[in-house]
């Protein structure tokens, strides 16, 4: 860690134009209609900030983990069968859901170690993240991989009610570690997480996430 990092937490670079965007409006509108205005723009230009923030993180080197790959709240810990688009077959898996509020780290991190196999984006609806029906029929990235103890697993970057973008920097084939940033969404989303047989859920519903760092599951 730097010595800066301790001062200064730093941002991902997909929030440096909307900083700038937030900054700059706030001006116009202090000096073309009001300083009241401007005000609220700064506040708002700070949220910004604060919204991108990508922490560095302790990454736990406990062999046979998976991690979460979100910060944010257990929605949900169930079985459901995975994405079809991944060709992972129709029986069910334990799936554990993550939400996002606009206050959370956005910056997603992969769960394990291993090697991406198979990557698909599905367009779709923008419903509360929250909701169950959210993993079926929101706009999300579906990214499978087989971690590097052989257990194949999958995980989706879901679009909430006001996210719009899902940012995702793997390819199929790339050799990841654990706790690596793999992208970001904007801005309130939700995470799914599909374990593999002989892996068993370490959290519960409404337990905080710390992406990167909190242990979601391991080899049972």
């Amino acid at each position: 860690m730097k010595a800066t990092d301790v001062v200064m937490t730093p941002i991902h670079k997909e929030g440096h134009t909307y900083i700038a965007i937030f900054f700059a409006v706030s001006i116009l509108l202090y000096y073309m209609f009001a300083p009241f205005l401007g005000w609220v723009g700064i506040i708002l230009t700070a949220w910004c900030i604060y919204f991108f923030r990508d922490p560095n993180r302790v990454i736990p080197e406990e062999e046979g983990v998976l991690v979460s790959p979100a910060d944010g709240t257990v929605c949900a810990v169930l079985d459901a069968v995975p994405p079809a688009e991944l060709g992972m077959g129709d029986a069910p898996r334990k799936r554990i859901s993550i939400f996002l509020s606009v206050f959370n780290v956005h910056v997603n991190r992969v769960p394990a170690a291993g090697k991406i196999t198979a990557l698909a984006y599905v367009p779709g609806k923008y419903l509360n993240a929250a909701a169950l029906e959210a993993s079926e029929e929101n706009e999300r990235q579906l990214i499978r991989m087989t971690t590097e103890d052989g257990h194949d697993i999958a995980y989706a970057q879901v679009a909430g009610l006001v996210a719009r973008r899902i940012l995702c920097d793997l390819k199929e084939g790339d050799e990841v570690a654990r706790g690596d940033r793999f992208g970001l969404i904007r801005f309130g989303s939700r995470t799914d997480i599909y374990l593999d047989e002989g892996l068993e859920a370490t959290v519960a519903v409404g337990q905080t996430m710390i992406g990167g760092e909190t242990i979601i599951a391991r080899r049972s």
